[in-house]
Formats: C-alpha cells, sequence, structure tokens
C-alpha cells in the first residue's frame, strides 16, 4: 500500500517515513504543497498525510485539489494548530482524521491502521487471499488483526505479508533473501538485525511461550520456518 507524506519538517518526514515503512507502506514524501500535487499525481498512492502549514501550497488546499480527483482516498491532517475551527475545516474539506503536533509514534500508527481498515474493507485492494489460518491463529489481512478464540492481536501490513510468505512455504525454510525480496522489496538492502528485530516482535505478540516458539522457528544460519 503506498502512502504519500507531504511535510515541510524534515525531521518529521524522515521521521514518518522511517515509522511507516518499517510498517509495510510504500512511503513517498513531499517537502511542500506543490511538491504534494506532483507527487499525487505521479505516485498515485492510496493514503495521503497532510502537515497543513506547508509552503507554496497548504495542505487544505492540497486536499481541495485531491478531493476535485478522488473522494475516496483516505487523507490525515497533521497540524501544530489546536484551535476547533482549524479541526472542523480540515473535516468539511474531507479529511478522515486530523492528528495534533506533537504526536506519539504509537498514536499515528494507531490512527493510520484504523483507516487502512477502513479502506481495505471498502475496496476489492486487499492484502493476501482473505483469511488464512497459521497454527492455531486466524489471520485476517484485510482487518490487519490476527484473532485466537477470543484474543485480537493488531498486525501491520508488513507482519501479515511475512506470515502469509511463511504459511504458503509451510514446512520449508524460508530464507532471509526471500523474507527480504517479499516483505520488504527488492530495493530495500539488507539487514539481518532489522529482520531479527521485526520477527522477535512479531513473535512477542503471537507465541504462547517465547523460551520454545512453535509458529515462527528459526533455522540458524538460513532463515526461518513455520511447520
Amino acid at each position: 500500500m503506498k502512502i504519500l507524506i507531504a511535510e515541510d519538517d524534515p525531521n518529521i518526514r524522515a521521521g514518518l517515513d522511517d515509522l511507516l515503512s518499517a510498517e509495510g507502506y510504500q512511503v513517498v514524501t513531499a517537502e511542500d504543497g506543490e511538491a504534494a500535487i506532483r507527487a499525487y499525481h505521479h505516485h498515485r498512492p492510496q493514503f495521503v498525510i497532510l502537515d497543513i502549514m506547508m509552503p507554496k501550497k497548504d495542505g487544505y488546499t492540497v486536499c481541495r485539489e485531491i478531493r476535485q480527483t478522488d473522494q475516496a482516498i483516505p487523507i490525515i491532517f497533521l497540524s501544530a494548530k489546536t484551535e476547533e475551527i482549524d479541526r472542523v475545516v480540515g473535516l468539511e474539506l474531507g479529511a478522515d482524521d486530523y492528528i495534533n503536533k506533537p504526536f506519539g509514534t504509537r498514536e499515528v500508527v494507531a490512527r493510520i491502521r484504523a483507516i487502512t481498515r477502513r479502506y481495505l474493507q471498502a475496496s476489492d485492494s486487499k492484502p493476501g487471499d482473505g483469511q488464512f489460518v497459521f497454527g492455531d491463529l486466524t489471520i485476517c489481512p484485510v482487518e490487519l488483526r490476527a484473532r485466537r478464540g477470543d484474543e485480537s492481536i493488531d498486525l501491520s501490513l508488513r507482519d501479515i505479508s511475512i506470515l502469509r510468505l511463511l504459511c504458503d512455504h509451510q514446512g520449508e525454510v524460508v530464507t532471509r533473501d526471500q523474507l527480504f525480496n517479499h516483505c520488504w522489496g527488492y530495493d530495500h538492502i539488507p539487514n539481518s538485525r532489522t529482520l531479527d528485530q521485526h520477527i522477535s516482535k512479531l513473535r512477542k505478540r503471537l507465541e504462547l511461550d517465547l523460551n520454545d516458539p512453535q509458529l515462527i522457528k528459526t533455522v540458524y544460519g538460513a532463515g526461518y520456518r513455520y511447520e
């Protein structure tokens, strides 16, 4: 899923890029309103995050122009403005959500996942081929969740991509290169630490016993396996 981030502050822009790339989004960035419009038309993202106070064209103007082309694309405003009227204007222009600066990473991820779920449920563009079983879990790609009985576990797009790949190769070793190429992309520079950290975090949410993982097994020197 491709996401456009339009933000003139380079630190915030880079931080959001890193955060959402780690979630599994393909990230396109723009440093001002005019660049945002060009990036939107060139890359055709499925999701847009707009800072309001940008040079050349502000976020409100960019939102209006995007809405002339696409009434359905999810849009989130970022702003240091806290007045109620600013929020109202943004929502009346067709924004799906409004996040005040400064913001925490958990808040941003939670809001984006919520809107992503609504987008996936309302469209034909769904990751994977519907629900699939992974051990004692039911993976629900459209909901970005795994279910174990009554328990619900939040997942990212990348989590689902990893689980789908392991499931499709059940009983086989999935190499590190396979995981990087399929779940990060061929243009990503492989880093074993990145992969190991991601698998470790995923296990913490899915495994019943971290000392004896049953779902995602490490094959030392090769990769991982789902049995």
